[in-house]
């Protein structure tokens, strides 16, 4: 179970950070930086907090609190990154110290107990935990960019109507065992 445990981590962050990728790419500059009401995040500040938070989480993962002295989260949400080129390495970035920290793992390091903001966890809730905080951020980035793009928008899954399509191309495949984001 651990093994299959931390190659599924590492494809479903592989998958979300698809899913951004996906969507960055099919937004200019001026619909990455849009704010629909006042006080709301647009895709470069969800970007740079999940970036951040990235940064602060996974640098030192088994030695040091999640939460670091360094990190400035309140500055996250001013929206400081002026070109599409920024924002996107910024974001590449973030995913790279994760990356980095996760790939290393092994089935042992999974019940080591490390800390956020002083609060314990294992490694398994932390990655759990952190995994469900970026879905959360991209599921908005996704939606952002669909309402922007509107007509325009390039579907990331199964587009409206073509669920039985989907489906009997599924379903005319044997039975094999493999992660989902395998056909993506």
């Amino acid at each position: 179970m651990e093994k299959s445990y931390l190659s599924s981590v590492l494809k479903q962050f592989e998958y979300y950070k698809n899913l951004g990728d996906k969507t960055i790419e099919q937004l200019k500059i001026e619909e990455l930086k849009k704010e629909f009401v006042k006080d709301s995040n647009s895709i470069s500040i969800i970007v740079k907090h999940i970036a951040g938070n990235m940064l602060s989480r996974w640098t030192n993962f088994l030695t040091e609190d999640g939460e670091k002295e360094w990190r400035k989260r309140d500055l996250e949400f001013v929206d400081t990154l002026e070109t599409k080129t920024a924002i996107v390495n910024y974001w590449d970035k973030g995913w790279c110290c994760l990356f980095k920290a996760i790939k290393p793992l092994t089935n042992e390091d999974l019940d080591k107990i490390i800390y956020i903001r002083n609060q314990g966890h294992t490694v398994t809730e932390a990655i759990n935990r952190q995994m469900m905080h970026y879905a959360y951020h991209i599921g908005q980035i996704v939606y952002l960019g669909k309402l922007i793009k509107g007509e325009n928008w390039q579907s990331l899954s199964i587009p409206k109507g073509q669920s039985q399509n989907y489906n009997t191309l599924k379903f005319s495949n044997n039975k094999t065992q493999r992660h989902f984001t395998e056909d993506l």
